[in-house]
């Protein structure tokens, strides 16, 4: 618990370094801020590792999941500070990550079954496209609020720490291509590597994952065709990762935390 509670504190060293910069309104956040997440994330990863130490292997229940996905957001959301102007993304990304980190430390690692190396193919697969889609989600919602601060003329001091719109929707659409591109190696080890959905339960969340990666497929085919872009964009951004958190995290709460099946 130890590693969790500094892995915690540094997050939320990251995101008030940030969050004051952004609350300034300065042009250049800075990297002061990269320390302490550099060293969150790798305490973060330090505890799962150490939870797979036993026979069962990779802990992939529900807390455990959802730490994960934490745990590669903040990651991301890392390398596109250090590499732009995105670091103000830590403000959201860095506590969530110590909010999900805490939830799997008080849960604590949870015994597994062993699972060959194709399906934890697939697990890994998943976790990396829904890592990657939920910060496709933040860049839309932050596009909008960026969009309707600007048509209001309502020109708030953490605009300026954020990219040009035309920069920020490009920064949305390579994140999704990247998510959609996992989520279509999730779905195909799935059908290669899964011998029954219906006896483990799997049938709606392969079948809403299906319909969040149409609709995400959708919106590339309508970004290249059409030149989609603003509310459009955040729209079936966020509609596509609401189906894609009901249908494994949902999938998952009810059958672990409610039927207590594993």
């Amino acid at each position: 618990m130890t590693i969790v509670l500094i892995a915690t504190a540094l997050y939320l060293t990251a995101a008030g370094l940030l969050a004051t910069s952004v609350s300034k309104g300065e042009d250049a956040v800075g990297r002061h801020w990269l320390g302490p997440a550099a060293g969150a994330i790798a305490l973060h990863a330090l505890e799962h590792a150490l939870g797979w130490r036993g026979p069962g292997g990779a802990d992939l229940h529900f807390f455990a999941a959802l730490s994960l996905v934490g745990l590669g957001m903040a990651a991301l959301t890392g390398l596109y500070g250090a590499n732009g102007r995105m670091a103000a993304l830590g403000v959201v990304v860095f506590p969530l990550a110590a909010a999900v980190l805490l939830g799997y430390g008080l849960q604590g690692a949870e015994s597994s079954e062993q699972l060959d190396w194709r399906l934890q193919l697939h697990a890994w697969l998943a976790l990396l496209a829904y890592a990657t889609l939920a910060v496709a989600a933040l860049l839309a919602v932050m596009l909008w609020l960026q969009e309707r601060a600007l048509r209001r003329r309502d020109f708030h001091r953490w605009l300026r720490a954020l990219p040009p719109l035309v920069e920020l929707e490009a920064l949305l659409f390579r994140t999704v291509a990247v998510g959609f591109v996992l989520l279509s190696a999730t779905l195909l080890t799935g059908v290669l590597f899964v011998q029954d959905l219906l006896a483990q339960h799997l049938v709606h969340k392969t079948a809403l994952s299906v319909v969040s990666w149409l609709v995400f497929g959708g919106l590339l085919v309508g970004r290249w065709r059409r030149g989609w872009r603003g509310t459009t964009a955040v729209g079936w951004t966020l509609v596509a990762m609401a189906l894609l958190v009901l249908g494994y995290f949902g999938s998952k709460f009810v059958l672990e935390l409610v039927l207590r099946t594993q």
